[in-house]
């Protein structure tokens, strides 16, 4: 196979991704041409309203999948927090390249942290997730949906659209856009998204050439990782109008899962903690799954179905 056709959004952000998976596949395999394919998806076309409303995170990788399983495209590259729990059968995540900084990212106009935003300040998100953790510690903030890409954001913070926006560190990061950051939020003051800052390349489940060919670039920290945050998701089976984030640390052959799931306004937030062998990731994210149902999350999961 000397030939690969990798599909991709438009987005700054997904080219840059793209481009990176497509160069560390060029300097393993030499040679090896690899063509990049822009695949307009749904939640590209619908830049108004609550995503959590029409569809979700499947909004940004359905049609691309789509591609994938046709033959359309070889691979794929999203942002691993854009992928649902259960990965579409027929494909597979072929690899995890090494994550970038999980955290979320205030920025704001002022260049003011979170706690010193002035009473009723307007702050800009499309997740809910990230309004349960800001009500929860802010509840006079007025949280407001912001869509668009990275730039249109960062652009209407500039134009006073909103006061504030919170962003994950590693898109800025990617696009050379750091220096905006007015703080990053540590994981005690916003848990991030299941697999945020990490990347997913996905494959057909039946290719085991492009596997093979995508198989040096995981990183198996990461992939780890990733994998019990993954778990954690799959096992509560939540829908995209409830908030829900997890994040896996690695230490000494020692997985250390986190993981929350609240209520949109922060009236309730349900936070647990589970420690084991890292060779049992996936079991762990079951297990911290099952100790936050039987806390209550079951009841704030059939609330936002």
């Amino acid at each position: 196979m000397d030939r690969l056709v990798l599909g991709t959004r438009g987005s700054s952000l997904a080219r840059w991704q793209a481009a990176h998976v497509a160069d560390g596949l060029r300097r393993r395999w030499p040679g090896l041409i690899v063509e990049e394919k822009i695949i307009v998806t749904e939640g590209d076309r619908l830049q108004t309203g609550p995503l959590w409303n029409v569809g979700g995170k499947g909004l940004w990788v359905n049609e691309i999948e789509r591609a994938l399983l046709s033959g359309a495209i070889d691979l794929a590259v999203h942002s691993m927090k854009d992928l649902p729990g259960q990965i579409t059968e027929g494909l597979v995540l072929a690899a995890v390249p090494p994550r970038a900084d999980p955290r979320d990212a205030l920025i704001s106009r002022s260049g003011a942290a979170l706690a010193d935003l002035p009473l009723s300040a307007r702050v800009g998100t499309t997740s809910l997730r990230r309004t349960c953790q800001l009500k929860a510690v802010r509840q006079d903030l007025d949280v407001q949906i912001l869509r668009g890409n990275l730039d249109t954001r960062l652009r209407r913070v500039d134009e006073g659209t909103v006061d504030a926006a919170i962003l994950a560190c590693a898109g800025l990061e990617r696009l050379g856009l750091a220096s905006r950051i007015s703080e990053r939020l540590s994981l005690a003051q916003m848990l991030p998204a299941v697999g945020q800052g990490a990347l997913a390349i996905e494959a057909r489940a039946d290719d085991e050439g492009t596997q093979s060919l995508c198989r040096p670039l995981d990183h198996e920290e990461s992939a780890i990782a990733v994998s019990a945050e993954r778990s954690f998701l799959a096992r509560l089976g939540a829908s995209c109008r409830t908030p829900v984030a997890a994040h896996c640390i690695l230490a000494d052959g020692q997985a250390t899962l986190s993981g929350l799931v609240g209520r949109p306004n922060g009236s309730e937030i349900l936070v647990d903690r589970v420690t084991g062998a890292s060779s049992e990731a996936i079991a762990l994210g079951a297990m911290l799954a099952d100790r936050l149902l039987k806390r209550g999350a079951g009841a704030i999961l059939a609330i936002n179905k």
